[in-house]
């Protein structure tokens, strides 16, 4: 059985038999990704924190962000608007009770009160949302940030980089732009004005002159993009600024929900698909049962993903606490999101919208591993499907900051 996404394409149900022809096509390469997840070196595994009251702990710049709007700007609200209303009703009670107030007043309004009810609540809420309107932006709209490498000689000291972005994401300041040097020794982040300058903002070609040239052995990486997640300053005047630019998706993951389980297919690499239902209770520890899978999904670490869902009965929702993500599948319809994985590890997250009886037992499991081990796990997807391997990875644009590179120019 297949299934296809929304729109004019159909979606054949039937799921039953679909769970058996994948396990056929499955049953060989289950050892082999078993042996992948068990060589992962350093794994960390996101879970459910003990206190059990705090958000999880924050696996990307975007989450990052998340986490600063929840804990900075609506918990001061909720908490100042509760103890507001406390007082109010403690002062009630005191003042206006039956024996301290044994004659009550009669009038039918006050200006000054309905003023003040009236225009608070609008401040609140202007304040909400010169944070939110920002942070909604950036998880909507899917980054398209590029990057640029190229090679060092110890004489040549100017660069040129295509401005090849759509009309409205043209790099037009000068922090859309990020610049470092990578070497041998690692890499170190360049300074605009200090380090360098930059030449023809907003036309078809920028270029950044260095004041010191790259080594031989060294390589200028230059990012742009106008797409900039992580904490910043705040209204770019007070703290740390830790964002970066985000670079455009690498790997598109289509995930197609259904009662109760996952279907991801990967149009990248021939659209094999790969059925995730949540592992028996004796094939998990006591703290993964009803998040591992029997069948994890992979993803590089470091890549931005995206992601489409749909449904093919009713209305699920995809979601990933670590990323702050959470998008809704919906059959007849495509959603769109982003996120990445900036470290490798293994992390989980649930169907976040009451789908039935078993909404409850739709975990998702998301393994990050390097770009070698993601392609090595796809070759046995594809194998199992038929599908002849694709070329192992060369050095990607995206993998360079940790090392030196010998490359001309990459996107």
């Amino acid at each position: 059985m297949s299934r296809r996404f929304g729109g004019s394409q159909t979606i054949k149900t039937g799921f039953m038999g679909f769970r058996d022809e994948f396990g056929r096509k499955s049953a060989a390469v289950a050892a082999g990704a078993a042996a992948l997840a068990g060589a992962m070196i350093g794994t960390a595994v996101a879970q459910t924190p003990d206190n059990g009251i705090s958000l999880l702990e924050a696996k990307s710049p975007l989450a990052e962000e998340v986490h600063f709007f929840h804990n900075w700007v609506l918990m001061p609200v909720m908490v100042g608007i509760s103890l507001l209303v406390l007082a109010l009703l403690i002062w009630v009670v005191i003042r206006y009770n039956a024996k301290a107030n044994p004659t009550a007043k009669t009038f039918s309004h006050n200006t000054t009160v309905e003023i003040v009810w009236t225009g608070g609540p609008i401040l609140i809420l202007l304040f909400i949302a010169l944070f939110s309107f920002d942070l909604l932006y950036k998880e909507d709209v899917v980054p398209d940030g590029k990057r640029f490498v190229f090679e060092g000689d110890g004489a040549q000291a100017a660069f040129v980089m295509a401005n090849d972005f759509a009309p409205r994401r043209r790099l037009v300041r000068r922090d859309h732009i990020e610049a470092r040097v990578v070497g041998r020794e690692g890499a170190r982040d360049l300074a605009y004005g200090e380090d360098y300058t930059l030449a023809g903002l907003g036309d078809d070609a920028v270029t950044i002159e260095l004041k010191a040239p790259p080594a031989i052995d060294e390589a200028l990486v230059v990012t742009g993009g106008r797409s900039r997640v992580g904490p910043g300053k705040v209204f770019g005047l007070f703290g740390e600024d830790r964002s970066e630019i985000a670079l455009a998706p690498t790997v598109t993951v289509k995930v197609l929900g259904f009662q109760w389980g996952w279907t991801y297919s990967y149009p990248d690499y021939g659209d094999f698909e790969v059925t995730s239902l949540m592992a028996d209770e004796d094939k998990t520890s006591p703290e993964t049962y009803k998040l591992a899978v029997d069948n994890p999904i992979y993803i590089p670490a470091g890549e931005t993903i995206r992601v489409v869902t749909s449904a093919s009965d009713v209305i699920h929702s995809w979601a990933l606490p670590n990323f702050a993500l959470k998008i809704d599948a919906v059959p007849g319809r495509l959603n769109e999101a982003w996120f990445s994985a900036p470290e490798e590890g293994v992390y989980y997250g649930q169907c976040s919208e009451i789908c039935g009886v078993k909404h409850a037992f739709m975990p998702i499991e998301i393994r990050a591993v390097n770009r070698q081990d993601f392609i090595k796990w796809v070759n046995e997807q594809r194998e199992a499907n038929g599908m002849e391997p694709v070329p192992a990875p060369q050095a990607t644009a995206q993998a360079l900051p940790t090392g030196a590179a010998r490359v001309a120019a990459a996107d």
